[in-house]
């Protein structure tokens, strides 16, 4: 059986994507499900992501999903646990970040160093860094940077150790800059003390990726690591792996091109535009029209009837992004959940027919769209590919809707990429 250095857990696809992106960059051949696998793991990989749609659900779904998954990966013989959240901690105070932390530190408290872990969303690369426990995004704090308005986890405090300790039974501290800077050795110190003084969870700042690589070598042998996408440039080599560009390769693609969003975020609307803006061919999904109609079904059919006789010519964009007012009014008339069920299930259902209109290279924005799409197409397990932008990089993928071979897949998270990304991302893979 095929044993593997890293066994992951992300509470939705895109995250995973982006922890798998990290990983493969830094020389680790990377394998992930979507889902719990019923079945042992059947490629060679040094790594394996189990992707979760976990976010958003409630935190005992959350931590019952996540334990089956540590199961899961410690069959496979997983020497490291690693629990991957959102670059900017997509929370509130019932969890699900801190339960689930919780939940995998009790089941791994037997082992060595069980009774400690850090916790950091740092992704400097895409711009999130935390500094004396704050978290920033860009140049502004995270509860100034949009994801204030976010719909299901608005993010009103940017002090970690505050957000987390609401979570959390344990005791929560703090690694600073300053220990960062002094180097591994420093770091191990800071864990020994902050454990003497009963803490079992420590945020960690970070405002480079230096800080990130001095912070990997110090995680060694520690069971539970939870983070964004960021510390994973640090772990490979802890176990002798280097970056090779032979973990990366994909097979050559094929068929029409497309992009799905449902992300509502900053980043995602400005990719939109500039889709727009180009001159390509796009298509609003109005959710307030959706909500009206009590249904997706005309809207799927109205929208694979347009895109039709324009795949021939080139990539199409059908996206539901909205501004924050109009994202409120759907769930005032609908309510949160239903709302977002809606628009992603009509997406996925839209994804679903451009695969058997042809498309076989597909960009999803927007975890719960990608959890909704990835689901809708039957895609259980994906190999990581080349990066398009931080934290995006293109899979490919069997499914059903794709008998010819498969598709090439990218799930972008919403706050990712540059304005232009819709558009470079088809160029990158060829």
């Amino acid at each position: 059986m095929n044993k593997i250095f890293l066994g992951c857990i992300a509470d939705d696809f895109t995250g995973a994507t982006d922890l798998a992106n990290n990983l493969v960059r830094a020389g680790m051949r990377v394998v992930q499900a979507m889902g719990v696998p019923s079945e042992p793991l059947d490629a060679e990989a040094d790594a394996v992501v189990v992707a979760l749609k976990s976010r958003t659900v409630p935190a005992a779904d959350a931590v019952q999903e996540s334990l089956a998954a540590l199961r899961w990966l410690q069959g496979q013989g997983a020497q490291q646990i690693y629990f991957k959240y959102c670059s900017t901690f997509d929370s509130t105070a019932q969890g699900n970040i801190g339960p689930v932390t919780e939940a995998l530190m009790d089941a791994l408290a037997g082992q060595p160093g069980g009774d400690f872990s850090i916790a950091t969303p740092a992704f400097p690369d895409n711009g999130r860094t935390v500094f004396k426990g704050h978290l920033f995004v860009g140049d502004v704090l995270l509860n100034e940077s949009g994801m204030q308005n976010h719909p299901l986890t608005p993010m009103t405090d940017a002090n970690l150790v505050r957000v987390l300790q609401a979570q959390c039974h344990r005791k929560v501290g703090l690694i600073d800059y300053k220990v960062l800077a002094q180097g591994p050795e420093a770091i191990r110190a800071r864990i020994d003390q902050l454990r003497a003084d009963g803490v079992g969870l420590a945020v960690v700042d970070a405002v480079s990726n230096d800080d990130l690589m001095r912070l990997g070598p110090a995680l060694r042998g520690l069971p539970l690591v939870t983070a964004g996408s960021g510390v994973a440039i640090g772990l490979p080599a802890n176990f002798g792996i280097a970056p090779s560009n032979t973990a990366s390769a994909l097979p050559p693609p094929t068929g029409f091109q497309a992009v799905v969003s449902g992300s509502c975020s900053l980043a995602t609307n400005r990719q939109v535009a500039a889709f727009v803006q180009a001159g390509l061919p796009a298509l609003a999904i109005d959710p307030m029209q959706l909500a009206a109609s009590g249904g997706g079904a005309a809207t799927v059919a109205q929208a694979l009837a347009w895109a039709k006789g324009l795949l021939p010519k080139g990539p199409v964009l059908i996206y539901s992004s909205a501004t924050p007012d109009a994202v409120k009014a759907v769930q005032a008339r609908l309510g949160v959940q239903a709302a977002g069920d809606l628009v992603e299930h009509t997406l996925a259902a839209i994804a679903r027919g451009l695969l058997d209109l042809g498309v076989r290279q597909l960009v999803v924005a927007g975890g719960e769209t990608s959890g909704a799409c990835v689901q809708a197409l039957g895609i259980s397990q994906m190999k990581i590919g080349p990066q398009i932008d931080p934290g995006v990089p293109w899979c490919h993928a069997q499914s059903d809707a794709a008998p010819d071979g498969g598709l090439h897949l990218t799930l972008k998270s919403g706050n990712f990429g540059t304005d232009d990304f819709f558009i470079k991302s088809f160029r990158c893979l060829q």
